[in-house]
Parts: structure tokens; sequence; C-alpha cells
């Protein structure tokens, strides 16, 4: 709304535009940059991953603790053995980790850092909201 005021006009919902204009420029600028639907899928379907608490803390260790089996993983997050696999069946199935077997042992790590960026930046974004607290 263009108006200082939290109260929209008789019969506007607050959260829309008072006054209704579009810019067919921007809309086209805007509209020929937005990925395809398949993109928006895979990016939402990442996100999702990372909304989790568990599988969130067992990304988290392997940032910090680089390849590390099923059991550490598990004893640094304080999780079941049982909640670290299914976690990481999923993150294995969406690329987001990599598997390396050694013998009947199998090894967990990100499967590249890009990650790491994304975990790097959500954290800094809250910080800055921790700031303005």
């Amino acid at each position: 709304m263009s108006s200082t005021s939290d109260v929209a006009p008789a019969g506007v919902p607050a959260d829309a535009c008072a006054v209704r204009v579009v810019d067919p420029e921007k809309v086209a600028i805007v509209s020929a940059a937005l990925p395809g639907a398949e993109t928006i899928a895979e990016l939402a379907q990442v996100f999702g991953l990372l909304a989790d608490p568990g599988r969130l803390r067992v990304i988290i260790a392997l940032l910090e603790g680089g390849e590390m089996c099923v059991c550490d993983i598990a004893a640094s997050c304080g999780h079941s053995e049982s909640a670290v696999s299914h976690a990481l069946r999923l993150l294995r199935a969406n690329r987001v980790v990599r598997v390396r077997r050694a013998g009947r042992m199998a090894y967990y790590r990100l499967a590249d850092s890009h990650v790491r960026m994304l975990l790097d930046l959500a954290l800094t974004h809250i910080g800055h909201g921790e700031e303005g607290s």
C-alpha cells in the first residue's frame, strides 16, 4: 500500500495494492528471469531437506566433521543410528551427501561446497536478525 497507515480503504484487503498498477516492462523482465517449474520444484525440495532439524543436524555434523560413519554422526547429533541412516538416505537421494564404502563401513560426506555456502548465508542472515533485537 502507498499509505503509511495499516488500514486499507474499504473493500480492499490489507495486503492488497490500494491502487492497481502493473508495470508491463518490469513484469516481463521478472517473468523471463524466473526459473522454470522443474527448477523451482528442485529448489523447494532442497530447502525442504534443510527445513528438518534432524537432517540439518546431520548436515552440520558433516560440515564440521568431514567424512563420518553413521555411528559417529549419530553420536555427534544425539540421534539414533536408525534416524541418522534415514536422514542420510534422503540426503543421498537428493545429492546432498555422498557415500564411500570401505569393506562393511560406509562413510558419508557432503556432495559439494554449495551446502556450506547455503548454511553460512542462513547463519549470517539469522545473525542480522539478532543484532537488530
